[in-house]
């Protein structure tokens, strides 16, 4: 497991960065678009990551993390916020979820919690949301593309630009780095 929180807190950074980027491009009325009933809008989205990070991990080696206090049900709630209420809501759950990751050794990641009474190792319960939250920012950044279209910035390797992004990449020494280091 040699550098496994590192590994993992390098890459909810990237994944929080991906999110804010997304919504750095949006006007404050494209947060609360939604394509269709059954959809959600990028603030619902928020809403829900924020809620599942607090839940998740406060108190995250001691106490369940599915807390009593939680309402998952009103996370999906349609809420009209500002964007700056959106994005603290965002940082809040953030904060908790790094803050969290910040105290773990590697003496912890064996240790059993649980989620709604289903033991996990530390690792796989880490692994279960570093799985969990992509999911949800591929969806902001889906959102983040339907609403600003041609306008739209990329967040990866543009179009057309995969050989010179390699070039780039082949051009280096081999050494271990983490995918994120140059970003």
């Amino acid at each position: 497991m040699d550098n496994y929180l590192e590994s993992v807190k390098k890459q909810f950074l990237y994944y929080k960065q991906l999110g804010e980027k997304a919504m750095e491009q949006l006007q404050e009325e494209d947060l609360f678009w939604q394509y269709n009933e059954e959809s959600n809008s990028i603030s619902t989205i928020v809403n829900h990551l924020s809620g599942n990070m607090l839940s998740r991990f406060t108190n995250f080696l001691t106490s369940d993390g599915e807390k009593p206090w939680r309402n998952r049900d009103n996370e999906f709630e349609p809420k009209t916020i500002s964007k700056e209420e959106l994005i603290k809501l965002w940082n809040k759950g953030w904060d908790c979820l790094l803050n969290a990751i910040n105290q773990l050794s590697d003496e912890d990641l064996n240790a059993i919690i649980y989620i709604r009474n289903d033991g996990h190792t530390v690792t796989e319960a880490i692994n279960r949301q570093l799985a969990h939250y992509p999911y949800h920012i591929g969806q902001i950044v889906f959102i983040g593309k339907m609403r600003k279209n041609e306008e739209w910035k990329t967040l990866s390797i543009a179009r057309n630009k995969s050989a010179d992004y390699n070039s780039r990449k082949f051009s280096n020494e081999k050494e271990k780095r983490h995918f994120t280091d140059d970003l």
